[in-house]
C-alpha cells in the first residue's frame, strides 16, 4: 500500500511526510497549495495536509500523525495507556501554545483578507510564545524527546512548530528548547522531507 500525501513541504505537510519517513512507508507527495482545485476536491476547507488512503482522505495534520503512528506501531504509546494519556497532554498543549500562535500570526499576515489584518495581534503572539516556552520546559524530564527515550507525535508537532517560528520570526527564548530543536532538525528523515521545500 502507497499513501499518498497532499499539500507542499513548507506546511503542516511536513508532520506527515516527516512521520511517514520515520516510520519507512513509502508514499506519493502531491505538493499542490492550500485552497487550489486539487485540495479542495478532498478537503472543502481548503486545507494541506491530505493523506489519501485507499481512496479515503484524512484531513488535520495530527489526526493524520496519530493514525499513522497507530497503525504502524511507531512513534506513539499505546491507546488507553498512562503513557498515551500524558503523550496526548503534551500534543494538546503543543495545539494550543505553539501551533495556535503561529497560525494566528499567519493569518494575519497573509491568510486573511487585507482589510481585515491585524499586524500589532504579533507582540502579543510572541509574548504568549515565549511564556509557553517557559512552561515547555518546566515540563519537560531527562530523555532526549518530549516523552522521554523515544520520539513521539509531540516531538514531531514542536519541531515543525520551531522550524515555523524560525521563518515568521518568532524567538525561540529558552536554551534548553535551541537546543532540542537543533538535535531534531539534524535527524535525517527530516533532514530529507525538508530537501523537498521550494
Amino acid at each position: 500500500m502507497t499513501y499518498t500525501v497532499i499539500g507542499r513541504a513548507n506546511s503542516r505537510a511536513t508532520r506527515v511526510l516527516w512521520m511517514l519517513e520515520e516510520l519507512g512507508q513509502p508514499y506519493e507527495h502531491v505538493p499542490a497549495a492550500p485552497r487550489s482545485p486539487g485540495v479542495v476536491s478532498f478537503n472543502p476547507a481548503g486545507k494541506v495536509p491530505v493523506l489519501i488512503e485507499d481512496g479515503t482522505p484524512i484531513t488535520d495534520s495530527t489526526a493524520i500523525i496519530q493514525y499513522l503512528a497507530d497503525k504502524h506501531g511507531g512513534l506513539t504509546f499505546a491507546a488507553g495507556t498512562l503513557d498515551r494519556a500524558r503523550q496526548d497532554s503534551m500534543t494538546q498543549f503543543l495545539l494550543d501554545e505553539f501551533d495556535a500562535a503561529l497560525w494566528m500570526a499567519a493569518r494575519h499576515s497573509f491568510v486573511l483578507p487585507e482589510e481585515l489584518r491585524q499586524s500589532a495581534i504579533k507582540d502579543s503572539l510572541k509574548w504568549e510564545f515565549a511564556r509557553s516556552q517557559a512552561t515547555l520546559v518546566r515540563r519537560l524530564g531527562d530523555g532526549p524527546f518530549l516523552m522521554g527515550s523515544r520520539i513521539t507525535v509531540p516531538d514531531i508537532i514542536l519541531t515543525h512548530c520551531g522550524i515555523w517560528a524560525r521563518i515568521a520570526k518568532f524567538p525561540v527564548a529558552e536554551p534548553r528548547l535551541a537546543k532540542y530543536l537543533e538535535t531534531m532538525l539534524a535527524r535525517p528523515m527530516l533532514r530529507k522531507v525538508l530537501g523537498q521545500m521550494p
